[in-house]
């Protein structure tokens, strides 16, 4: 008895201990806080950058990224998504979401983008001009509609009354991009962020009438934000000295 009594305390003991051990593990997940962002495609690289500040400012926080087209995240967000912060790249797809009374306390502007036409290395056809993408022949992508840098694209068009006949409308500037960088298109527009984090891949050709088509990225904390504190924290490292010269670094111009 007394050994069936030993095994017993010491088989109680394990298991308290497991059990506790366990608690431990799932405490330390629970004390992990998560900030949830849904940012334009074209914010990838500068916000991971910024997201990693975030981190170091604040112990204990982490952060997840849904990059895509402002008009495909600002769908996600009415049709019930949940996010902490939402940064659009024009203010027509933040002013969808505010609309719909998604928004803590509007929005803050913080940056700046233009068009530019990007191209295979070396720019092989030639392209000079806005109005040299309308050729017959030549291999355009742009961004659909209601992605900003589609919307942009298509104010330059009627600015101009130069009619532009895509091979290929894309859902985000990134994969606009992509089509040159893979060699399956010409040319496209986007950004002058995404041509400058291409590098080498491309070869860039400005042209003056982007300047009638730049677009301003607002960001704001959604009301439903279950980390609000800390998605305002994220808001003011965007915001910040800090944030603000990873986004001129990266070619944004101020709003």
């Amino acid at each position: 008895m007394r050994r069936t009594g030993w095994l017993a305390v010491l088989l109680t003991t394990m298991l308290v201990g497991s059990v506790t051990a366990c608690s431990s593990g799932s405490g330390s997940d629970q004390d992990t806080k998560r900030v949830v962002v849904f940012a334009a495609a074209s914010l990838r690289q500068v916000f991971s950058q910024i997201g990693e500040r975030f981190k170091a400012d604040n112990p204990g926080a982490d952060i997840t990224f849904n990059f895509a087209g402002s008009s495909e995240l600002a769908t996600q967000l009415t049709q019930g998504a949940t996010a902490d912060v939402f940064a659009s790249a024009d203010t027509a797809q933040s002013d969808k979401v505010a609309a719909a009374g998604l928004l803590r306390n509007g929005v803050v502007n913080f940056a700046a983008n233009r068009l530019v036409i990007v191209t295979a290395p070396g720019n092989p056809k030639s392209i000079g001009s806005f109005a040299d993408l309308a050729r017959p022949g030549l291999g355009v992508v742009v961004c659909q509609r209601p992605v900003p840098c589609g919307s942009a694209t298509h104010r330059i068009e009627d600015a101009t009354g130069t009619q532009l006949r895509p091979v290929s409308e894309e859902p985000s500037v990134t994969d606009a991009l992509n089509k040159v960088t893979s060699g399956q298109a010409d040319a496209a527009l986007v950004y002058v962020t995404d041509a400058i984090g291409a590098g080498n891949k491309v070869a860039t050709v400005e042209f003056p009438e982007a300047a009638g088509a730049v677009n301003v990225y607002p960001i704001g904390v959604l009301k439903s934000a279950p980390q609000a504190a800390l998605a305002q924290k994220f808001v003011a490292v965007v915001t910040g000295d800090a944030g603000q010269r990873i986004l001129e670094q990266a070619g944004f111009a101020r709003p």
